[in-house]
């Protein structure tokens, strides 16, 4: 390492003379210890020499879907997208457009790369589920551990720690350890681990005996566009329709509807609305649209898929804002990691109502700025005395507002801004 040190500084000094040194050199590196350490010391040499952009690449398998980890490695590259040439991996058709209209995020200047995987495309689903692979199986991920060796810095931003990273600098942002050391795991392979949360930090140590070492909160920018605006009988949710219904759509409909049943007076004009992406072919949203097709004066809407623009607009007329993802279960991996929506729906003065577990615990004090349940009877609860108090309502949403500003988007890009520009320093000297 120190004589490849050497060679660069040289090879910065006196190009011409070391070149033939340089050339022996790499051969050597690729007879010892193979064709792509070879190749990364050469793409070393090229950004230490200044002779291009260091190139950073980041790759998600659920890219092409809406999501809160998606949102989050996103806006990362967009805060540190001047400094380097940016390549985008995702596993299924997505553009620029899509991650404008979903995020609001201009990524424009970075590239965008499809590498198809043909174990997931024969099937024929949108979603991509690494649990699945057997050991026996080949590791269908692959190809994108291949393209990893093409970059200065990888960036796996997809809880997928199948992908072997390849490239000088390695960095695997953990929304959540979801898999335990099995088949093809890789997470001890990286140089860096990012996470989320502190409840995500917990696990990751007691599930793969790692230390993690950057702790970034997920950016939240859901502001209102004007401040105090007139809020509705609008009760708001707002997550993904998995398939496997872990974010528990249906046990809040149950709920609304109980409340309209046993409180008609109170309830009547109070409305429930659902947000989130799905893809297609999703059983479980078809389960859900059933049971709202049968309420007869429609205070249930689900929204599939809307735009930034109008998911903003509801958040600043809703009062509430439920969320149930960890009900009912003892899975860590199926409790909300941290729980950007709720930090939305706070940032307009909505009330969060929310599981009492997972990275929810970290945003919402009980009793202070919204209320933590553990059953749909407490979401009952703790609903309808808000109902019945506007006082209550009014003083709560302000302090969710004023918690909300620990997980601003500034904050995010400070700290995100800090840890990258550490990396380059780092990685461009000797």
């Amino acid at each position: 390492m120190e004589h490849q040190k050497q060679l660069l500084e040289s090879l910065k000094n006196q190009p011409r003379e070391i070149l033939p040194e340089f050339a022996a050199e790499l051969k050597r590196i690729s007879r010892s210890k193979g064709v792509q350490p070879a190749y990364n010391f050469l793409l070393h040499a090229e950004a230490y020499l200044d002779l291009r952009k260091p190139k950073l690449a980041i790759y998600d398998h659920a890219f092409h879907l809406i999501g809160g980890a998606q949102k989050y490695g996103l806006s990362l590259i967009s805060t540190v997208q001047d400094q380097w040439e940016i390549t985008i991996i995702a596993n299924k058709e997505v553009s620029h457009a899509q991650f404008m209209r979903w995020y609001n995020l201009d990524l424009s200047p970075c590239e965008i790369k499809i590498i198809h995987l043909p174990y997931y495309e024969k099937r024929g689903s949108q979603h991509i589920d690494p649990a699945i692979i057997a050991k026996e199986e080949e590791n269908p991920f692959h190809p994108v551990s291949k393209e990893s060796g093409n970059y200065d810095i990888f960036i796996n931003n997809s809880m997928n720690e199948m992908v072997y990273p390849l490239s000088n600098i390695s960095i695997l942002v953990c929304h959540f350890p979801e898999r335990r050391p099995k088949t093809y795991f890789y997470a001890d392979q990286y140089t860096r681990i990012m996470y989320n949360s502190l409840y995500t930090a917990q696990w990751i140590r007691k599930k793969w005996g790692i230390d993690p070492h950057e702790h970034v909160y997920p950016p939240v920018d859901m502001e209102p566009s004007r401040k105090n605006m007139p809020k509705k009988k609008t009760i708001l949710s707002v997550a993904r329709f998995e398939v496997e219904g872990t974010k528990k759509q249906l046990e809040m409909i149950e709920s609304f509807l109980k409340l309209k049943h046993d409180y008609p007076k109170l309830m009547e004009d109070w409305k429930f609305q659902l947000v989130g992406g799905a893809s297609a072919k999703n059983t479980y949203l078809r389960r859900l649209e059933e049971i709202v097709s049968q309420d007869a004066d429609k205070s249930i809407q689900l929204k599939i898929n809307i735009s930034r623009a109008e998911l903003k607009s509801l958040y600043q007329e809703s009062t509430l804002f439920w969320h149930l993802c960890g009900l009912s279960h003892t899975d860590p991996s199926e409790i909300e990691h941290f729980g950007m929506t709720a930090v939305e729906a706070m940032q307009n003065r909505a009330v969060p109502l929310v599981y009492d577990g997972g990275g929810l615990k970290e945003i919402v004090d009980h009793g202070i700025n919204g209320f933590r349940v553990r059953t749909k009877a407490e979401l009952q609860h703790y609903t309808l005395l808000l109902i019945q108090d506007e006082k209550l309502v009014r003083n709560m949403g302000g302090m969710a507002q004023k918690k909300s500003r620990l997980f601003s988007k500034q904050k995010f890009e400070e700290k995100v801004n800090a840890f990258f520009s550490r990396l380059l320093s780092s990685y461009l000297s000797l």
